[in-house]
């Protein structure tokens, strides 16, 4: 069988670990050649065309597109990964705390998304995925501005998805339950006791474990695949049953 994606070109950000580089393994496996962005290039080999990127600054961004302008005149998938965490309540976080993620989280895929849709607009079948957050549906404690910049990018999924819907560039959004990546394992790092913090995350979530991030992967693959050509203005919850299921105790 030809492999989903043969001949297709898939732009990837955050691709240097976690879901990101999942994601990258995941679409090189199925035959496209992955753009891969990212501040480091983390665990990404050298079958990667790797361009170092700043998602939260203007000038990196541009910069990265001129490369990529080098490498391909058409991107078929977008994949809006990178985003960086935060922990507190809405008293603790600072100015500058609520700048910063927002200016990542959100932004940052609007600055990635708005030099890549030219580049899709010359796809066949265009797909964008965002990476939200259960976060973004769940009130989690501990998480306010994290959780609002998620909200956030459902928002933001749902308006993309109704501008370019007559141009035929497809825009969805994951959601996934706490998931089993490096940013994660610095969090319990910091915990006092990372054992029973991580058994915590795990229990919260109905199926008893962390998502792993070849399942957000696949499900980004789902989303992106041509043959989902109905798919679009979705918002899919990869949680293990987190957000939907209320189980006896």
């Amino acid at each position: 069988m030809t492999p989903r994606f043969e001949g297709k070109v898939a732009l990837i950000t955050g691709a240097g670990s976690g879901i990101g580089f999942a994601a990258t393994r995941s679409f090189q496996q199925e035959g496209a050649k992955v753009i891969a962005l990212d501040l480091n290039k983390g665990s990404l080999n050298g079958s990667d065309s790797w361009i170092e990127c700043d998602i939260g600054d203007s000038t990196s961004v541009n910069n990265a597109f001129q490369q990529i302008s080098k490498l391909t005149k058409q991107i078929d998938v977008l994949v809006n990964v990178a985003g960086i965490g935060a922990v507190g309540t809405v008293e603790t976080a600072t100015d500058q705390e609520w700048l910063n993620v927002m200016n990542v989280n959100v932004i940052g895929i609007g600055r990635v998304t708005r030099l890549a849709i030219p580049y899709l607009r010359n796809s066949a079948s265009a797909s964008i995925v965002n990476i939200g957050s259960i976060a973004a549906t769940a009130g989690l404690p501990d998480r306010a501005v994290y959780s609002a910049s998620k909200g956030a990018v459902n928002a933001l999924t749902l308006a993309m998805a109704a501008d370019y819907v007559h141009e035929g560039i497809r825009v969805n959004c994951i959601n996934p339950g706490t998931a089993d990546t490096p940013w994660v394992t610095r969090l319990l790092a910091e915990a006092k006791d990372p054992e029973v913090e991580k058994a915590r995350l795990n229990a919260r979530q109905p199926m008893g474990r962390l998502v792993s991030s070849e399942e957000i992967a696949s499900a980004i693959l789902y989303l992106a695949d041509p043959a989902q050509g109905s798919t679009t203005g979705t918002i899919l919850a990869v949680d293990g049953g987190m957000q939907g299921l209320r189980l006896r105790k």
